[in-house]
């Protein structure tokens, strides 16, 4: 059963409402992948900044997991992309390693993994952004925050699947070394949140699939999905993120999220 969420742009049944003339013969005007991503965007505006602990299960090929515990602080940055900094907790031979990540809406994003053993902090090159984080399923560059400039936008449509309308976006990252061919977003229109998002590196086989769900609402109509898994087609591993409630009120500033900090992680 789906989740109901509040209106977070005044009102969200016009997109309702877009579903229904849309799917009229007559109506040959095709949807706007920009537009939708740049409302996506915007559904998400006005949080500040944001503090939540994390529990990442990997799972390999053959079902055997090993868990890890985590926290992310961010800080949204009007005009740019934003800023983002996660740390390891558990267990030992992780704890404390880091990555600080500063999203832009173009070029190359910044981003620096600080490892305690040897009190090193590594900048990641953009040639390396496609590689595992932490060994993961996830890429550094999945750990990006997502900027609509960061894309070209190749069209869009309505889908249907299990009974459920979505809009589906078509983009193409438009800045070098990435991983990635082209993805797939699927986009609830009650909410605009991406339910999944499917990744391709080459033809039409996916690479990955990402599918978020447990969408919760908070008091400043900020929504957030509280599972994130995580799918490898080639390899048939996974990783699954489950995020604990979202503490809107840490109210952290840029000086949180400089290099410097890196070496002061304890």
């Amino acid at each position: 059963m789906k989740m109901t969420f509040p209106n977070r742009l005044r009102n969200r049944a016009w997109h309702l409402l877009w579903f229904a003339f849309i799917a009229l013969p007559l109506i040959a005007e095709p949807l706007d992948g920009k537009q939708l991503m740049e409302e996506r965007k915007a559904s998400n505006a006005g949080w500040g900044s944001s503090e939540v602990d994390i529990k990442m299960t990997l799972v390999s090929q053959s079902g055997e997991s090993t868990e890890r515990r985590l926290v992310t602080r961010a800080l949204e940055v009007v005009g740019e992309g934003d800023k983002s900094l996660t740390i390891f907790r558990e267990p030992r031979d992780v704890s404390g390693v880091a990555l600080l990540n500063h999203s832009h809406i173009s070029g190359a994003d910044d981003q620096w993994l600080y490892l305690p053993s040897v009190r090193r902090v590594k900048r990641i090159s953009s040639s390396n952004k496609s590689g595992a984080f932490m060994g993961s399923e996830f890429s550094f560059e999945d750990m990006a925050s997502f900027e609509v400039e960061k894309y070209d936008y190749t069209g869009a449509e309505q889908r249907t699947e299990a009974g459920e309308d979505y809009f589906v976006v078509r983009s193409v990252p438009a800045y070098e070394n990435s991983g990635y061919q082209r993805l797939e977003t699927w986009l609830d229109p009650e909410h605009m949140q991406p339910v999944k998002v499917v990744f391709y590196r080459h033809g039409e086989t996916p690479y990955k699939t990402l599918s978020i769900s447990d969408f919760r609402t908070y008091d400043n109509d900020i929504v957030r999905g509280h599972r994130y898994d995580m799918e490898n087609h080639q390899t048939g591993k996974s990783t699954n993120l489950v995020f604990s409630d979202f503490d809107f009120d840490v109210n952290l500033t840029d000086a949180d999220f400089r290099t410097n900090v890196l070496r002061r992680i304890r």
